[in-house]
């Protein structure tokens, strides 16, 4: 076993890896940028490295700082995580040149799986069924022969990035344009190919494990249906949709996946399974990695993976075959990610001012959060990892529904709330899975508007605030009660904004204590966390802000009403379509902002002039920033009178 390992990332997955080094007894050497000086894996490593500024390019990207950092604490190995070099090839031979042990694949594997149109032909030549496509440069005459509806997806890409569903065929030009735009920025190749689309899939994968004395296993499956934008959202372990005998053929199907690229270490293959005939699945492609969802098999298999990835790459063999591999109990894992439900899931950031993270029995969290954490638009959104398991599925999902809703990060809005929800859905405590099923639900499990009570928890901070200090006699006219000689108590009224601005008259009882508000009304008591400006309950969280309407009519939101055209969420502004005095239509793109590796595009309101634009590429935006103001035709042809 090594002595010292590098953790090439950061967040969850690097605090994940640290743990089971420590319990190994192996030193751990973590990296930041400068963003992450402070961070939750820097503080728990044995080591910290710094690799550079913020941006991912010049640090964790960073393949040569990387090496330096390794050269300089004496790492033996270096663990990629998942996400940024995990699956790259040209990092696991730079590890080998540079006399370090990759834990994961040999390169060559990584490169033949990273390319989705070689893996399809390499798997089928073993006998895996693959899903009819074509690839470029044929790509669009691929895609029209096929028919709609259609799945554009970059070669080099993983995780859902840049996927594209087309199911009309006469925007194909531009979502093949747009989906190369999307994989040259997350992956640097613009190569796509496309597949046909199955209606209603269930998406599958298999957990493999290969060591270097040519032994291969699989653990199982994981059902990954449940998502959003092609993103997973929950996983369970196992699926409800599997027979013992389709089990069987997958694993071995998966095993033979493996085999075909000289596999080693853990990794994944997917599969897209229609949920009408679950004999008939298709290979999809192989993470050459370890998954963001692998605690569902480590709950229910009793392996640790993360530990046996580092066995393996140490050269030992696996120390069990395929039939000593049992299921046991069910698992299920909820990804917090930092995006507002209420907001169209677009990326949120700012400061974790509170924060509470369920653990007990059957929960599990994995997360790379603490108080102070600053959460910015520069890495991926996924924060944390609520996973709960029980002895049958009924009860882990019952007890991830209670750990959700035990889950608080105050600062930083979360889609906590929403997976809670999502999770009480009819379907899915039916096990009536599919990858479409959360954007048909998504209009029921969002809330319409803000509770009132959440008001009322608002207000009684504020009038907490206000009470006199001290003790003694308290004169009765500096009490908020709204008390007033002769006269009706009055209780004061509180300008305040979460969406609308709203003018709210407390009407119920209030204990407020430490970072807890307890408010009840019409006879329903309804408990909430605070943080400043915060208030939040059952995983949802509200910023609860003062409002002046003075303020705000001088606000640069304001100067312009519905004209003005503000940041959806806080990120970098890369394209910029129009230019001060251009025309323009209704509806037509006039700016994209990117965050977390999403873009938003930023079309008009209405036909008109662009009055004005305050940003060009590169500029960095805050949340609600004005970007441009489009003056409509109307007031242009009252202006020309």
């Amino acid at each position: 076993m090594f002595d010292t390992v590098l953790v090439a990332n950061r967040g969850e997955i690097a605090v994940r890896v640290i743990r089971t080094l420590r319990s190994l007894g192996v030193r751990s050497v973590a990296v930041f940028s400068d963003a992450d000086a402070d961070a939750r894996h820097v503080r728990e490593a044995d080591t910290a490295v710094r690799i550079g500024p913020a941006p991912a390019a010049e640090s964790y990207l960073s393949v040569d700082r990387l090496m330096e950092a390794a050269a300089r604490t004496g790492a033996q190995a270096v663990h990629p995580g998942y996400g940024f070099l995990a699956e790259n090839a040209g990092f696991a031979r730079a590890c080998e040149a540079a006399g370090l042990v990759f834990i994961g694949p040999p390169a060559d594997a990584i490169a033949l799986m990273g390319d989705k149109i070689r893996a399809k032909e390499t798997v089928q030549a073993a006998g895996v069924p693959v899903v009819p496509g074509g690839r470029d440069p044929e790509l669009a005459d691929a895609a029209r022969a096929l028919g709609a509806p259609v799945l554009l997806k970059p070669s080099a890409g993983g995780g859902g990035k840049g996927m594209r569903l087309v199911r009309d065929l006469t925007v194909l030009e531009e979502e093949i344009a747009a989906a190369r735009r999307e994989a040259r920025a997350s992956f640097g190749d613009d190569t796509l190919l496309v597949e046909r689309w199955v209606d209603r899939p269930r998406h599958i994968e298999i957990q493999v494990l290969a060591d270097g004395h040519g032994n291969v296993v699989h653990l199982g499956e994981r059902e990954c249906s449940l998502q959003r934008r092609h993103q997973k959202i929950i996983e369970e372990a196992p699926s409800v949709l599997l027979d013992e005998a389709t089990r069987t053929a997958m694993g071995e199907a998966a095993v033979q996946a493996a085999r075909s690229c000289g596999y080693r270490g853990a990794g994944t293959v997917e599969f897209i399974v229609p949920g009408g005939d679950p004999s008939a699945y298709y290979f999809m492609e192989m993470n050459t990695r370890l998954q963001v969802e692998h605690p569902v098999t480590e709950l229910v298999t009793g392996l640790d993976l993360v530990e046996w990835q580092l066995r393996v790459a140490a050269g030992e063999p696996l120390g069990f075959a395929q039939q000593d591999v049992a299921l046991t109990g069910h698992a299920v894992e909820a990804r917090i990610c930092a995006e507002d439900p209420a907001r169209g899931f677009l990326p949120s950031g700012g400061t974790v001012l509170l924060l509470s993270e369920p653990e007990g029995d059957g929960v599990r969290t994995d997360s790379g959060l603490s108080e102070g954490t600053e959460v910015g638009s520069l890495y991926d959104p996924m924060l944390s990892k609520v996973i709960a398991y029980g002895p049958d599925r009924a009860t882990a999902l019952r007890r991830l529904r209670s750990a959700l809703a035990e889950t608080v990060t105050l600062g930083v809005p979360t889609n906590a709330g929403f997976l809670r929800r999502l999770l009480a859905h009819p379907a899915v405590v039916a096990g009536e899975l599919d990858t479409g099923l959360v954007e048909r639900a998504v209009d029921e499990l969002v809330p319409d508007g803000v509770p009132e009570e959440v008001y009322e928890a608002a207000a009684a901070v504020r009038l907490k605030a206000l009470e006199p200090s001290g003790e003694g006699w308290t004169d009765p006219f500096s009490v908020p009660s709204g008390w007033r000689l002769g006269g009706t108590p009055k209780p004061p009224a509180f300008p305040l904004r979460v969406q609308d601005p709203v003018t709210y008259t407390p009407r119920g009882t209030h204990t407020v204590s430490g970072d807890r508000v307890a408010v009840t009304l019409d006879g329903v008591r309804h408990t909430f966390r605070r943080a400043g400006d915060w208030i939040g309950r059952d995983g949802d969280a509200w910023q609860v802000r003062d409002h002046d309407p003075v303020a705000a009519s001088l606000s640069g939101a304001a100067r312009s009403g519905a004209d003005s055209l503000t940041a959806p969420m806080p990120g970098t502004v890369t394209v910029v379509k129009v230019a001060v005095g251009d025309e323009v239509a209704a509806g037509q793109s006039l700016l994209v902002v990117e965050a977390m590796k999403m873009e938003h595009v930023i079309s008009a309101p209405h036909a008109g002039t662009v009055a004005e634009l305050d940003v060009s590429p590169g500029s960095t935006v805050a949340m609600d920033q004005v970007l441009a103001v489009i003056a409509p035709v109307e007031q242009l042809a009252e202006g020309a009178e």
